[in-house]
């Protein structure tokens, strides 16, 4: 009998992070949900923006007192009360998705070293997030300051510049967010349910009960601090922020970081 040697060329293909993570790109854009959740942070933000620059627009025509919002603000306005949910509803799909169809098992079979899948999972979902918080936040802002005309708290280049990157950074931490309680709740519904109310129930309960500083330090809250900074009003507590825009972003990353390792830790744990 002969041995059949196969020559080491000292070339790999495919496997280990890389190779999960070109399964994990290949299976994001192979799937309906992706482009259905694209188009509609597109639309959902478009259309809020004009809505809102004609009002503000209105308002200023007929000499009443018109909306304190510049072009940015209504960016990171659009984002927040619509967009972001469809970016919950895509990171959502990510991993929780999986668990409801089944196919966790397949993928794990792939990948069955688990927290080098869900970092697969991570790197997909994070960047693309970012540039589409950058191109929602930049449309938005140009958009909305064309609708205005000069109506509108005065803005400039820089600020529509930060307000992008801010929305950007949100994005992709609201995106890093809901993988890790999606991983660790394994449910569409539990994961959305979840997060919706730490962006906003919780905070609006911790006000109702006079405990309206603590709702600073949860990520919904967080989120809207960073984007409209220190010497902007945050709209859901009518206040400027308590912290600086880099305390804003530890929060936020922190809030990123802990769901994740719960999330890590449970996958190891348990069986798909």
């Amino acid at each position: 009998m002969t041995t059949l040697t196969v020559p080491d060329t000292g070339h790999t293909t495919g496997g280990g992070l890389h190779g999960a993570i070109a399964a994990e790109w290949t299976k994001l854009w192979s799937v309906r949900s992706t482009w259905w959740s694209l188009t509609a942070s597109v639309v959902l933000t478009l259309g809020y923006t004009v809505l809102t620059a004609i009002s503000v627009r209105v308002q200023a025509d007929d000499g009443s007192e018109a909306l304190q919002m510049g072009a940015p603000e209504i960016a990171a306005s659009a984002v927040f009360y619509l967009a972001q949910f469809t970016v919950l509803a895509w990171a959502t799909m990510t991993i929780a998705g999986e668990y409801g169809t089944g196919s966790i098992r397949s993928t794990l079979q792939w990948v069955p070293v688990r927290t080098r899948m869900l970092l697969a999972k991570l790197t997909v979902l994070a960047p693309i997030l970012c540039v589409l918080g950058v191109v929602l936040g930049a449309t938005s802002t140009g958009l909305a300051a064309l609708t205005m005309g000069g109506a509108g708290t005065p803005s400039d280049f820089g600020d529509a510049v930060e307000m992008s990157l801010a929305i950007a950074v949100y994005c992709a931490l609201l995106g890093a967010l809901t993988l890790g309680i999606g991983t660790a709740l394994r449910s569409v519904a539990g994961t959305i349910t979840m997060t919706f109310m730490l962006l906003l129930v919780v905070p609006m309960l911790l006000a109702a009960i006079g405990l309206r500083a603590a709702g600073d330090y949860l990520p919904g809250l967080a989120g809207l601090n960073l984007m409209f900074g220190q010497d902007g009003i945050n709209p859901i507590t009518g206040m400027p922020s308590p912290y600086p825009q880099a305390v804003a972003l530890v929060v936020l990353a922190a809030w990123a970081l802990l769901a994740l390792g719960v999330g890590a830790t449970l996958l190891r744990r348990r069986d798909a």
